[in-house]
């Protein structure tokens, strides 16, 4: 099924609470030729309400039109007097040119990047992005890897059923913690609480009678144990999150429920002349459009001499133990997506913030694409993403092509990443987090740190074997 067919066949499946309004161009001043991407009053107003097929096909249709628009200045493109930090910062003085490849501005649209092998997936080696904490003076807005970390795009095929994972993971963690903290209140003894969800192992907690946890075993997440699933380092907790940084860091369109005057006092923080710059109902239209796109699949259209190449592979790929941190499944309990969710932080609308004027809910299971997920004999559906959503050390000192960041970010170690899902990596070459690694061979012999077992292993393989594991690896694409 083509993308355009996909999107119909979208927006007639899926149910639950939405309600929006868009103004179209007949009831404004607006004229086809405008150079606004945004046309003023012609934004997403959200209540609520149940939606009928003509109002969600043209949610979905507009959160698609929004992460392809190239935005101008208009729609209020640019932060003169703002950085791109996730924290509303005020720039000392403007920068000399608006567009640079630092930190930004550094692409037009979101599909800029989020293009390869079709919009919403990768991005080569050309359009990666500069990360860095946001300094007050422009001075240091620069790629010397003293003062960002150049990262690769990843593709967000997949991402609803990703954020559902986490949700779930991080509901069960904080439950264990709870079960942990009770007991140790009423046996009156320190209790070791191992954390464990769908398999994953995330160390464990030491909770003393009198509420006191120690958090120094844990391992590969955030002492608040929420599973943040995005961004290479895991940092980012939800879709809504990640887009609100994007369009600011990218584009400088600033999203009103975290740069406006509920938390910044004014409505136009990056000075640019232009109020309101990204609704609520905006952000919704993306997260709601990124969360339908299609998980990727395995490819069956292949060779008979590939489809055993990749049998052999897929079994190759355990034998080595990759599997233990690029599980092929984890279980998801329930398809339902909320928006906005329940974990962010301040800054990021989180569900019931607005009272009932922006809360959604969507059946992802009644989507197309859900009918091809398998089930477990509890009725759980499985995710085959190839990831754990845990962070693992992936550098040491003999093997450290991945380690090549001198910046920590978000107090995460330099040598930490997120694992990587591998689903769609078929279509998604080049390989690291810098993008700079051309071939899977590469890219797994890089791996170090927790992985170092697995790929020494890897490297004493036959030729013949390796090239077996990469015919498994590319059958994992992205659906076109």
């Amino acid at each position: 099924m083509n993308r355009p067919s996909m999107l119909r066949m979208t927006a007639l499946l899926l149910s639950g609470l939405v309600a929006h309004q868009v103004a179209t161009a007949e009831n404004t001043s607006a004229k086809p030729w405008d150079d606004a991407a945004l046309i003023n009053n012609n934004k997403i107003k959200a209540f609520s309400g149940s939606p009928d097929k003509k109002q969600l096909d043209r949610l979905i249709a507009e959160g698609r039109r929004l992460f392809s628009a190239s935005f101008t200045i208009t729609d209020g493109v640019g932060r003169p007097m703002a950085t791109q930090a996730i924290i509303p910062t005020k720039r000392k003085r403007p920068p000399k040119n608006e567009f640079a490849r630092t930190a930004g501005l550094d692409a037009n649209a979101c599909s800029s990047c989020h293009n390869l092998p079709v919009m919403g997936g990768a991005g080569d080696f050309v359009a990666n992005v500069f990360v860095s904490e946001g300094f007050q003076l422009a001075d240091f807005d620069s790629t010397d890897p003293q003062f960002s970390n150049e990262r690769n795009t990843n593709h967000l095929f997949g991402a609803g059923l990703i954020e559902l994972l986490a949700r779930e993971m991080s509901a069960e963690l904080r439950a264990l913690r709870n079960q942990g903290l009770k007991q140790a209140r009423s046996s009156g003894d320190i209790v070791s609480v191992k954390l464990v969800t769908k398999g994953v192992h995330f160390g464990k907690l030491e909770i003393a009678p009198d509420g006191v946890v120690d958090t120094r075993k844990l391992e590969g997440i955030d002492t608040d144990l929420v599973i943040k699933p995005f961004s290479q380092k895991g940092v980012i907790t939800s879709l809504r999150q990640f887009t609100v940084n994007a369009l600011n860091h990218h584009h400088g369109m600033q999203a009103s429920e975290r740069f406006g005057a509920r938390w910044t006092g004014t409505n136009d923080f990056d000075e640019d002349g232009v109020d309101k710059e990204i609704s609520a109902g905006d952000v919704s239209a993306l997260v709601l459009w990124q969360a339908s796109l299609e998980p990727p699949v395995v490819n069956t259209l292949i060779p008979p001499n590939w489809q055993a190449a990749a049998a052999r592979g897929s079994a190759q790929f355990d034998q080595l133990g990759c599997n233990s941190c690029h599980q092929r499944t984890l279980p998801l309990n329930s398809l339902s997506f909320n928006d906005p969710g329940p974990l962010d932080a301040a800054g990021t609308l989180r569900s019931d913030e607005l009272g009932t004027a922006l809360n959604a809910r969507y059946n992802l299971a009644l989507m197309d694409w859900a009918e091809a997920l398998e089930k477990d004999d509890q009725g759980r559906w499985l995710v085959p993403l190839f990831g754990d959503l845990k962070r693992h050390t992936i550098a040491d000192t003999q093997v450290d092509t991945l380690g090549n960041e001198l910046l920590s970010q978000r107090f995460v170690e330099r040598n930490v990443f997120m694992t990587s899902e591998l689903w769609g990596i078929g279509s998604t070459a080049p390989y690291g987090h810098r993008g700079d690694l051309t071939t899977l061979n590469e890219v797994i012999s890089a791996h170090g740190g927790d992985a170092r077992d697995s790929r020494d292993a890897y490297v004493k393989l036959t030729e013949s074997d390796k090239s077996d594991i990469t015919a498994f690896l590319k059958t994992l694409v992205i659906a076109q």
